[in-house]
């Protein structure tokens, strides 16, 4: 027998590794032992566990995390260097007999092929001259394969809606040399762009833009033409396209919510999703159900297999019918890496339910997740990846003993429905937490309540799918049908997500992640034992219901644990896009909201992470999208107590929305007066402005003499000014006044010296240097889009902010930002590291 001494040191780390998991798994395995006699929990026993493939998978997911962002040089020294590790291995194990080290070997040759088959995509995808024409912003005529559907984004700091999609340049064409290439890139353009097909072969000028190191593009395409058509999908592509399409028209008639999610929970056609409900589900822990994922395809395999099977099926027939039913779907769903992704961890975990067993379900996820890596390694760095995995090996080791566990005193059909969700929500929780910032308190409960609708809705809209071709009014029939399986999980979402306590927010930071993780492990840990006991199960079910309900502020400070939000934070810039959106501090659960973006689900979420359940007061400072179209955002789960506008007429389309929501909701609205004065809590603030005589906001011409020739700066320059005192701090707030505003701030005799400056108009080029120097804000808040095309901030603003010695926080680059006070004085805290 070899010496301990002489192992490895790859041996030694490796069997630490498999210890700690070994004794983490026996810990949940014994505690759902139900007598002497189970011979299930014994080692060696049916259900134990087979990780042997574990340590293989995980080593080759970190390669292809982190190969992509390392130098090529050292990623290639580590694959030679893992490869003859391997090698010395198995020659050591061949003379020995170690176990340990086969296992070993096994992991480093797995490594060793996973560095080098991620190399070869990094290279692919970065050889040619698309990286070169990136990094100089390049314009040239260019051919593109479409491989995605177009998707209609509206953001912020675009001035209308725009199509992203993703392509491959196979040619293209500068200062008259043609290229051949086949190189992946992402395309934005116009709503031109939102025809193309997948497959089709395209011509158009585009401009090129470099994407971030480890992204699977190898740059951004901004178009600068409409499409040409050189060539039409292929026949596949074309069926998928027109089933597709046939689903759409068969659920028109829908309302909107339901029109929406049934291409979504059938085909991943997110294309008319509405935003809100994306929010909701996302909040109710339903946000698998709006993409392509594993139980899309899980439950397509159990009805079409069951149907077999009754109807006599037996044999290599399941089998070949179960193959063609995920290729079908395979393509129907578009053969993107997401799908591909999604219908192998959803064969693994309707495997792994069917069998009822673990010891084959984790090599069965491990050689899921070693396959798709080797197909396509950029997948590793997605969190669509992570969430399958974490989500399918949840179901497959921890479903099984929660349920057993169940079973002690439910039926075993009510004790799969809550311990399936339970154990794949456990797994998902820390990623999710990362991805939103939230973790969800209701979402077993709602998967437990939307499982008995998602199936019929699944596979009625397939249904319709498959008819449609032959007749749409046929194949409206099974997509109304759909629809109303769809109504009752709408329902259920946004009923849940509206519910006071329905997320609890947690800061993504490590630190944050870290403890979550903790307590996940520990739920896991704890989980079986509980579950036994109906007594404990009842009275947790009923303390997470009370809480669901009536949420209570915990005694200790969150922030404290995870960072977010700061102690002692007086006034937070929310990371909203392009837009403004200010708390103020009040008390300890309300706030005064000045401004509220341009978007309700940032907003909302924002508040919610600063665990902003009162807003007496909200402030619109004047009446343009970007400043006011959030409201309702601010309104969700909260009480509202006044809506404050500027003076003078508002007749204009921002306006009548503002008002049209104050009233279907009860809020008052009522214009400010300058010299008005008011206090909320601690909070006070003086209305400063507008002052002087102002042009007419409503006239498209009123912006003459600002300086500033884009439209809207009339309305701009009506903006109200607040000076706000919050524990001892003097927050001026400016809105997006221009510098004519600004001159007649200056001339009006006011005090507009403060401690902490929101710059006006996002830091735009259009101020006066006056005022910034009479305000000497010792700290300046940037409320600004990351890449609008205004080309906010100005760099001639922040130079002139930088020569008063103000200290500039910028949303672009840091997220939300808080302005905090301690014994120590003032200090900022961003809420995401500087991009």
């Amino acid at each position: 027998m070899r010496s301990p001494a002489k192992s490895t040191v790859a041996e030694q780390f490796l069997g630490v590794v498999t210890r700690v998991v070994d004794r983490l798994v026996e810990k949940v395995r014994t505690s759902v032992r139900v007598g002497d006699d189970d011979t299930s929990t014994r080692p060696g026993g049916r259900d134990t566990i087979d990780a042997r493939l574990v340590p293989v998978a995980v080593a080759g997911w970190l390669c292809t995390l982190v190969v992509p962002v390392a130098p090529v040089v050292p990623a290639a020294v580590g694959a030679v260097t893992a490869a003859l590790a391997g090698v010395v291995l198995l020659a050591r194990r061949s003379r020995r007999g170690s176990v340990l080290g086969l296992s070993a070997a096994v992991t480093c040759l797995g490594a060793a092929v996973l560095i080098t088959v991620t190399l070869l995509h990094v290279s692919a995808a970065r050889s040619g001259p698309i990286p070169e024409l990136a990094a100089d912003a390049s314009v040239a005529t260019t051919e593109l394969r479409v491989r995605t559907d177009p998707r209609v984004r509206s953001s912020p700091g675009h001035r209308s809606t725009y199509v992203v999609l993703e392509a491959d340049v196979l040619r293209l064409t500068r200062h008259g040399v043609t290229t051949a290439v086949r190189t992946p890139v992402v395309v934005t353009g116009p709503a031109t762009w939102s025809k193309v097909e997948v497959g089709q072969r395209v011509r158009a000028v585009t401009r090129f833009a470099p994407t971030e190191q480890g992204e699977r593009a190898a740059a951004v395409l901004a178009a600068r033409s409409p499409p040409t058509l050189l060539e039409r999908a292929g026949p596949l592509d074309r069926a998928a396209s027109r089933l597709r399409a046939g689903l759409r028209e068969a659920v028109a008639g829908l309302p909107p919510n339901e029109r929406g999610l049934v291409p979504a929970l059938v085909v991943g056609d997110v294309s008319r999703m509405p935003e809100q409900l994306e929010e909701d589900f996302r909040t109710a822990g339903l946000s698998h159900l709006t993409a392509v994922s594993g139980t899309n395809l899980t439950i397509l395999l159990a009805f079409v297999l069951g149907a077999a099977r009754w109807a006599g099926v037996r044999s290599w027939g399941l089998p070949l019918i179960g193959a063609g039913c995920a290729v079908g779907f395979v393509v129907l769903a578009r053969p993107e890496p997401s799908v591909l992704r999604a219908a192998a961890m959803g064969v693994v975990g309707l495997a792994g339910l069917a069998v009822g067993s673990r010891r084959h379900g984790v090599p069965a996820v491990a050689c899921a997740v070693l396959v798709l890596l080797l197909v396509d390694p950029w997948l590793g760095r997605t969190y669509g990846f992570a969430l399958s995995v974490l989500a399918t090996a949840g179901i497959v080791v921890l479903g099984p003993p929660f349920s057993e566990a169940l079973t002690r005193w439910l039926p075993r059909f009510a004790a799969m429905a809550v311990g399936v969700p339970l154990a794949a929500q456990l797994a998902c929780t820390p990623v999710v937490a990362v991805l939103s910032t939230s973790v969800s308190v209701v979402a077993v409960v709602a998967n437990m309540l939307v499982a008995p609708a998602v199936t019929p809705a699944t596979v009625l809209g397939i249904a319709a799918t498959l008819v449609s071709p032959v007749s749409v009014t046929v194949a409206s029939v099974p997509g109304h049908l759909a629809g109303y399986a769809a109504r009752w999980i709408v329902e259920i979402g946004t009923r849940a997500a509206r519910l006071p306590g329905a997320s609890l927010t947690w800061p993504s930071s490590a630190l944050g992640v870290g403890v979550l993780t903790l307590l996940c492990v520990a739920a896991v840990i704890l989980a079986p034992r509980l579950l036994r006991r109906r007594g404990v199960t009842l009275a947790l079910a009923g303390g997470l219901v009370a809480w669901i309900a009536h949420p209570v502020q915990v005694p200790v400070s969150l922030g404290r644990l995870t960072g977010w939000p700061p102690a002692g934070w007086v006034v937070v810039a929310c990371d909203v896009g392009q837009g403004d959106a200010l708390v103020l501090r009040a008390g300890p659960r309300s706030a005064v909201v000045v401004d509220t973006g341009p978007d309700p689900v940032a907003v909302d979420r924002c508040l919610t992470g600063l665990g902003v359940r009162q807003v007496p007061y909200i402030l619109l400072t004047h009446f343009h999208a970007d400043h006011t179209t959030g409201l309702p955002g601010v309104a969700r789960g909260r009480m509202i107590g006044e809506v404050g506008i500027r003076p003078g007429a508002a007749t204009g389309a921002d306006a009548r929305r503002v008002r049209e929501w104050a009233g279907a909701a009860g809020v008052p609205t009522a214009a400010v007066a300058v010299g008005e004065e008011r206090q909320v809590g601690a909070l006070t603030w003086k209305v400063l402005g507008p002052a002087g005589r102002l042009a007419d906001p409503e006239s498209r011409d009123a912006d003459a003499g600002s300086g500033d020739p884009e439209e809207g700066a009339a309305e701009n320059d009506s903006s109200v000014v607040i000076l706000a005192r919050v524990q001892g701090v003097s927050v001026l707030m400016t809105g997006d006044v221009e510098p004519s505003g600004q001159r007649r701030l200056l001339s009006s005799g006011a005090d507009l010296h403060a401690t902490v400056l929101k710059v006006p108009h996002h830091g735009s080029r259009y101020q006066d240097p006056d005022f910034l120097r009479a305000v000497g804000a010792r700290i300046a808040m940037i409320s600004v889009g990351a890449d609008n095309d205004y080309g906010h901030p100005a760099p001639s603003t922040i130079a002139i902010l930088a020569s008063t010695g103000a200290r500039v926080a910028r949303t672009d680059r840091s997220g939300a930002v808080a302005v905090v006070k301690d014994d120590t004085g003032l200090g900022l805290v961003a809420r995401s590291p500087p991009r």
